[in-house]
């Protein structure tokens, strides 16, 4: 049997806040971090409200002690934050020193930054433009984060759409058993920007209002922006060199529909495998789950397949549920390793975040997430749910050490 895996180690900003203390604060207070837009520049800022991390690009580069003239693009700032604090409680130096693998997601890159400078783009010579080229590319920001904190990793970048860092944490522990490096750096980072608006409005499965996941009267989602990581390694190393071990990742799977491009399958049947394995590998019974953090985008197919998978698969043993997404929008890429963050600080701290603007159940499933802070429960095992386009399914098994 293959050691066990851990994360000893989490760093994360979104529109609740830059940190974990932060972010799960703003849970137990149930403060939405859905707004208007201040940063994003777009004709519809007035008209969706948004979860956008309340600081603009001048803000975070002074935390970050950044020259005015650094060439990092908004979604870059927000990794190189998130990072910060994960390494905050991580000696470097060791991870400069041993094998060591960086698995960073993202969808559209620094695209944020790059639809602002396309005057300067069409009309050379205009603008200090050149320094943002490469920055539209996934990757870079995965380059960013090692190059800002002086590491020489083994680096890849993933796009799988919302289950991209869900994703990046499945193929960094992955990598760990597989005796490839010792430790991983796994999560991801998307800002918002006019392209993933409009993308996603064309789509017309956008909310103006907050969302409502599971709720009859659900009309789309709200986008967000963030950035999340996790540090993996070993049981045995984690404790050889006496850090704290967050959770245990006991299981995960990742499925793929091969139904729609863009719907998930209408029963949930890629949800429900992925589910199911994940727990396999984890030695776990549906019984033993004490909180889903479900994908809960309140879009009306996802909504359905994820229910119903849920339903099918727990029945009589239906553990706490909800999505998080009402509290910080859709993160995209960022979302799995935000929200896997948010399942194992709700198990340490043995709450469950509830789904707010809940208010009528689905006619067809009648299923109802948990509506109210639930606090001073005693959680061993959680489930975190990420499925993106193409019908690309992960589903995250985490275990209190």
């Amino acid at each position: 049997m293959s050691e066990k895996i851990v994360v000893s180690a989490a760093g994360l900003i979104s529109a609740l806040g830059h940190g974990v203390a932060a972010n799960m604060q703003a849970i137990r207070n149930l403060r939405s971090g859905l707004r208007y837009p201040q940063h994003l520049r777009t004709i519809h800022s007035g008209e969706f409200v948004m979860g956008e991390v309340p600081y603009s690009n001048e803000e975070m580069a002074t935390i970050l002690n950044l020259s005015p003239k650094h060439h990092y693009s908004r979604t870059a700032l927000l990794a190189l934050l998130a990072m910060q604090e994960l390494l905050f409680a991580t000696d470097i130096d060791l991870l400069r020193s041993e094998s060591l693998a960086l698995i960073n997601a993202g969808t559209v890159g620094g695209m944020c930054t790059v639809e602002d400078l396309y005057p300067d783009f069409v009309a050379p010579g205009t603008g200090d433009y050149v320094k943002y080229i490469d920055t539209l590319d996934c990757a870079e920001s995965t380059e960013d984060i090692a190059g800002f904190f002086g590491l020489k990793p083994l680096m890849a970048t993933i796009s799988t759409a919302c289950s991209s860092s869900a994703n990046a944490l499945l193929l960094g522990a992955r990598m760990i058993k597989q005796g490839v490096v010792k430790r991983a750096l796994c999560g991801g980072c998307d800002a918002l920007s006019r392209f993933t608006l409009n993308g996603f409005n064309s789509l017309k499965n956008v909310a103006r209002e907050a969302c409502r996941p599971f709720d009859r009267d659900r009309i789309g989602l709200n986008l967000g922006e963030g950035a999340a990581y996790l540090l993996l390694e070993t049981e045995s190393s984690a404790r050889e060199r006496g850090a704290t071990i967050l959770a245990t990742f006991s299981g995960y799977c990742n499925s793929n529909d091969a139904y729609h491009p863009t719907a998930p399958s209408p029963h949930g049947d890629g949800a429900y495998n992925t589910m199911q394995q994940a727990m396999n590998m984890a030695g776990l019974k549906p019984s033993d789950i004490g909180y889903i953090n479900a994908h809960g985008t309140a879009t009306i197919n996802n909504d359905i397949a994820e229910g119903s998978a849920i339903k099918r698969l727990f029945g009589d043993a239906m553990p706490y549920f909800s999505s998080t997404k009402p509290f910080t929008g859709h993160t995209l890429a960022a979302a799995g390793a935000i929200e896997a963050i948010f399942s194992i600080a709700s198990m340490q701290q043995g709450i469950v975040p509830p789904n707010l603007n809940f208010q009528t159940p689905m006619e067809e499933l009648l299923l109802i997430p948990t509506t109210q802070l639930v606090e001073n429960i005693n959680i061993r095992h959680v489930l975190s749910n990420s499925f993106g386009f193409g019908g690309n399914n992960v589903s995250l098994a985490f275990s209190a050490s």
